[in-house]
């Protein structure tokens, strides 16, 4: 029977494991199986003991419940032609057959391609995400570079054949190694140039994205800095025609530090490296290598136009600029298997060059921030690449400032939407110490919970200049403050009905029975009520309606009092009289006590509306001293930027000019010589 059911449970997991693989439209890498397979075996057994839901389909929530295998790997934002926008996710190309379908190019439009699980991965990223792009030439070995960032050998395809193996642009999320709190995220990109592809259109649009989506972009090229590198990233020069900062531009009304500003930094990997860093036969660094590379030539000639457009740019469009140079890694043989090689088997110098552009990069690379400088986080990076990638298969130019606009509203509505519930469950965890005593307890929750969802959604909101969404969060909690307060309410009334019910049950049986209706009955029947009032009274837990129930509760058993009252002979007409205008003064001070109460309850509201707008002033306005701080750093940081290029032009201008002093006077010492040799001759005309 055992047998039988661990059958039945394997057939059922071997269905499930098809399933997946079916609804994922991609198969499962071969060391990632038996992971997957211990996956959905654990999910069966819950199912099968009730603590989860058994899956009546493969729907999203299945996968979801597996990202944390699915995160492992890297995910593919594609760009590729195709002739619809579907947006739908291409994972790893594990198998060449995958490959050649995921590419395919039809139609006439360019489109980018993201995954379904993609997004996904990027919503459930809450942290500040650190963005390396990638890009350039194909068979370059730019996925080596990004799997060690990585920490893997294995991860982004390696390749060793001439075909290309990096298609679009792939997405690896991974915790940061070095900066506690924040995500890594690693673009991979197709290479550039592929002659298998001949579209330049497509390489033009990856490198645009990879400027867009990073914070700290890197090319990589091989052999030298020279022209021909340079040309090979001409594409940085159409970066103006296919990126718009605002939706207004004129092109000469931007200044170069508005692109600083939200454009990444800028790391050159010079592979196969073989000079030596040396000019003027003095020693130089990687960087000041670069930097002399950058130097613009004087002149206003065409060709001189083209020589120093993609220095301009470079120059004027990143914020900063750093180099590494790479031996060669290993033998061309070794190269065939460069993924399975370790350290030992690789040139030292290339693994300690390895070594230092992974350290810079981990420790250096900045966090990607929109302009003002705002992090964001996975969800905000995924949706910056959704509105980018719409804009490119629309047909338009991509707008930072209109992409940071639909951003602003999608965060701002799903921060007012969290929030609203983050308050709504905060208050509904108060619930069980309803109905409280008084007006203040149920205020003093209010204003705590509606401190700390002001604090969260001023935490995640931004671009909110108008106060439009803080209004229309305050106008959401009053709502939800006004819900929570009838609740209360009704839980008073209900426990104070409660409590009269049990107090009256036993003169209620009374009065059914006559047991008042006899002389001296009304006597009897005014000592019992001023014992339920007394002991109502005393009971404790009633709440804020306590005064107003016993009111109403009064009034209604007043038509059985006056019959009880006028059945009594014992009672003359003039103590009947006194008896019945006794209660109503006792009404009317009951009644005068509730409109005190309400009176009270309406000075306290006002009292903490005035409290709750200077406490909620004091949290705008220290968040708009945060944001202006925020500025004054990428001010600052934008300023000691420029200062550091000043000065190393400075520098540049010095050595040059000290080259050329030198330069003169080894002509000069060499004109004396010769001088001097020919002062030794007497010729005679």
């Amino acid at each position: 029977m055992e047998g039988r059911a661990a059958s039945h449970f394997d057939a059922r997991l071997q269905q499930r494991l098809q399933d997946v693989m079916r609804s994922m439209e991609y198969p499962i890498p071969e060391e990632r199986e038996t992971e997957w397979r211990v996956a959905l075996r654990t999910n069966l057994w819950k199912e099968d003991i009730g603590e989860i839901r058994p899956f009546r389909r493969l729907d999203s929530e299945l996968v979801f419940s597996l990202r944390s295998l699915i995160c492992a790997l890297p995910h593919r934002l594609t760009l590729n032609r195709i002739e619809h926008s579907d947006l739908c996710i291409a994972p790893p190309p594990h198998t060449e057959q995958n490959r050649t379908q995921s590419n395919r190019k039809i139609g006439s439009c360019i489109v980018v391609k993201m995954g379904r699980f993609l997004p996904q991965i990027l919503m459930n990223i809450t942290q500040p995400v650190v963005v390396v792009a990638i890009v350039g030439q194909y068979r370059t070995g730019k996925s080596y570079l990004m799997n060690n960032l990585a920490g893997r050998k294995k991860g982004f395809q390696l390749g060793a054949s001439i075909q290309s193996k990096t298609k679009g642009i792939w997405m690896w999320c991974i915790p940061h190694p070095t900066k506690h709190g924040h995500t890594l995220v690693l673009l991979d990109t197709e290479g550039l140039g592929d002659v298998e592809k001949g579209d330049s259109e497509n390489d033009a649009w990856i490198f645009c994205l990879a400027v867009l989506l990073s914070s700290n972009f890197v090319f990589n090229s091989v052999g030298t800095i020279n022209q021909q590198a340079m040309e090979q990233l001409h594409y940085v020069t159409e970066l103006t025609k296919r990126i718009r900062l605002n939706s207004s531009e004129r092109r000469d009304e931007i200044e170069s530090d508005d692109y600083r500003r939200v454009f990444p930094s800028f790391t050159w990997c010079v592979r196969d490296f073989c000079l030596q860093l040396e000019r003027n036969g003095q020693k130089i660094t990687e960087d000041e290598y670069l930097q002399n590379s950058l130097m613009l030539k004087p002149g206003l000639s065409e060709d001189v136009r083209q020589y120093n457009l993609p220095r301009e740019c470079i120059n004027e469009y990143f914020h900063s600029h750093k180099c590494f140079v790479f031996d060669r890694p290993t033998s061309t043989e070794n190269l065939q298997h460069l993924e399975d090689l370790q350290d030992l088997d690789l040139n030292k110098v290339f693994v300690e060059q390895t070594r230092r552009f992974c350290n810079y990069t981990l420790t250096e690379g900045r966090v990607k921030t929109l302009a003002g400088g705002r992090e964001i986080n996975g969800r905000l990076l995924g949706n910056l690449a959704k509105t980018y990638v719409e804009a490119i298969h629309s047909g338009s130019i991509p707008c930072m400032e209109s992409a940071v606009v639909v951003l602003a509203k999608m965060e701002n509505d799903e921060a007012l939407k969290d929030v609203v519930s983050t308050y709504r469950a905060m208050m509904k965890s108060n619930e069980e110490s309803f109905p409280t005593e008084t007006q203040d307890m149920l205020l003093d929750m209010h204003r705590i919970c509606e401190q700390v969802a002001l604090g969260v959604f001023l935490g995640s909101s931004f671009q909110d200049k108008d106060q439009k969404y803080i209004q229309e969060l305050k106008r959401q909690l009053d709502d939800k403050f006004s819900e929570f307060s009838k609740c209360n309410e009704n839980k008073s009334a209900t426990r104070c009905k409660e409590v009269l019910k049990i107090l009256w049950a036993s003169t209620e049986t009374d009065i059914s029975r006559g047991i008042y209706m006899k002389p001296r009955g009304y006597l009897q029947f005014s000592e019992n009520k001023m014992w339920l009032v007394n002991e109502y009274n005393k009971t404790p837990g009633k709440g804020m309606k306590a005064l107003e129930v016993l009111q109403d509760f009064l009034n209604k058993i007043k038509d059985v009092e006056v019959g009880i009252m006028q059945a009594d002979q014992t009672l003359t007409q003039k103590e009947k009289e006194l008896q019945a205008n006794k209660a109503s003064e006792a009404a009317l001070q009951r009644e005068k006590e509730i409109l005190d109460m309400k009176n009270k309850h309406t000075e306290q509201l006002l009292l903490a509306e005035r409290r709750s707008y200077e406490q909620n002033k004091k949290m705008l306005l220290e968040k708009m001293e945060a944001d202006k701080n925020r500025l004054r750093e990428e001010n600052k940081w934008l300023i000691e930027q420029k200062m550091k290029e000043i000065e190393n032009v400075k520098n540049q201008e010095f050595q040059g000019k000290m080259y050329k002093l030198q330069r003169d006077i080894e002509q000069l010492k060499a004109k004396k010589t010769k001088d001097e040799e020919d002062g030794g001759w007497c010729v005679i005309a």
